[in-house]
């Protein structure tokens, strides 16, 4: 059977974090598992809350009749009434169930909020770095991605966004707490992408919509607030899933909600209700929206992922390694010791160690690091870390 012209290309550029990860596989077979250190895949290894197992296990003892059959494509109306009861708590927003769409985790949602708003030709801008699969969402619905830069910090480039802006720009993507950086961006940067957006959509005669994607929103260090988007910009949209807050990635469930204040609002509504079924996910799993309307303010202990941050990082810094240090998410993304960091992810890779390259992310010259390993194989790995930077050469060379 002949593959379409469009999926090899795509294949072929295809998400480097996933290549990383089934070259890991490979290793592990030849050297076994525990001497391969798996920074590639942002696959949480902490075990979901000990209430997940308790509340599925209720679950299935108390099924009612019909527990397990077609629902809205929103989703159960009572499963979206307590996510909207929560949202309303945490996001500033008086948020109805009409506004939540329960889905098939983040990427579900961010593919039926885009099908909802893109036409053909449409551009939707990124934030680099970001995650690369936005890529394929983007063209999934027959538009293009629009790369702007962070600045040095990965902190938005507020000129940049502005200037970058174009009556084709449709949508702005954001990612806070970031994957690859663990950026937060603030309220105060929030604010002004939010009024850049506003001047510029009645610039060009339609609205931009913000959409805000939020699976790390619960994991964050030090008491660091994540600016709720609601209350930035009327034009907005979260999509989030249960992946990294609880542990659930494996079960895919997630949700979109719709600002109260956006404008034709109810359209969008009933838009991203459609896409989601016709894009054939059809609706959330059942099971799973009952079991993570009761977790609604429960999450991982995020502490062991704010020690085994601080550990690594202190470690790569004490070798020579330059990297900022995160204010949520689980990843570190340091600088390469020398300019390919393609290059230097093969020298890691030569000491067991798989990392993703920044190239991956958009933003070359780094290596993304997921701390989704336990701490004893993390400290085991300062030496190969070591041994990596080493042999890049002098300090002169390496940033030659």
């Amino acid at each position: 059977m002949t593959v379409s012209h469009k999926l090899k290309n795509a294949l072929a550029s295809g998400s480097m974090v996933r290549r990383m990860f089934e070259e890991g596989l490979k290793l592990k077979e030849i050297y076994g598992d525990n001497l391969i250190f798996d920074y590639s895949l942002g696959n949480p290894d902490l075990e979901p809350p000990e209430e997940f197992s308790e509340i599925l296990l209720d679950l299935l003892q108390n099924n009612k009749p019909g527990a397990h059959g077609y629902m809205p494509n929103a989703g159960i109306f009572e499963v979206r009434e307590k996510v909207a009861h929560y949202l309303s708590r945490t996001l500033g927003a008086k948020v109805s169930p009409e506004m939540v769409i329960m889905t098939v985790g983040a990427a579900g949602a961010m593919n039926a909020a885009l099908k909802t708003i893109v036409e053909p030709g449409d551009l939707v801008m990124v934030l680099a770095p970001f995650f690369m699969e936005y890529v394929f969402y983007a063209d999934n619905h027959g538009a293009s991605v629009q790369v702007v830069q962070t600045d040095s910090a990965f902190r938005p480039d507020i000129e940049k966004i502005k200037e970058s802006l174009t009556n084709k720009t449709r949508a702005v993507i954001i990612n806070s707490p970031n994957n690859p950086t663990g950026v937060i961006y603030s309220k105060e940067e929030t604010a002004e992408l939010a009024e850049v957006l506003r001047v510029k959509s009645q610039e060009f005669g339609r609205p931009i919509a913000l959409i805000s994607d939020e699976p790390y929103r619960k994991i964050v260090y030090n008491d660091v607030a994540v600016p709720s988007v609601f209350e930035a910009y009327e034009n907005s949209v979260i999509v989030t899933s249960f992946s990294k807050d609880l542990s659930l990635a494996g079960e895919r469930i997630g949700y979109l909600c719709v600002n109260p204040r956006m404008e034709n609002r109810d359209d969008f509504v009933a838009g991203a209700s459609l896409a989601n079924r016709i894009l054939g996910f059809v609706s959330a799993p059942a099971l799973m929206q009952r079991a993570v309307s009761r977790l609604l303010d429960v999450s991982v202990d995020v502490s062991v992922y704010k020690k085994r941050v601080d550990v690594l990082g202190q470690a790569l810094k004490t070798i020579g390694y330059e990297l900022s240090e995160p204010a949520g998410s689980f990843y570190l993304f340091p600088k390469s010791p020398i300019p390919d960091d393609l290059e230097f992810v093969e020298i890691l890779k030569k000491e067991l160690i798989l990392a993703v390259p920044g190239t991956g992310f958009s933003r070359p010259g780094h290596f993304r690091l997921s701390l989704c390993l336990d701490q004893k194989k993390i400290e085991r790995s300062v030496e190969a870390f070591r041994s990596a930077y080493e042999k890049c050469g002098s300090p002169i060379n390496r940033r030659s």
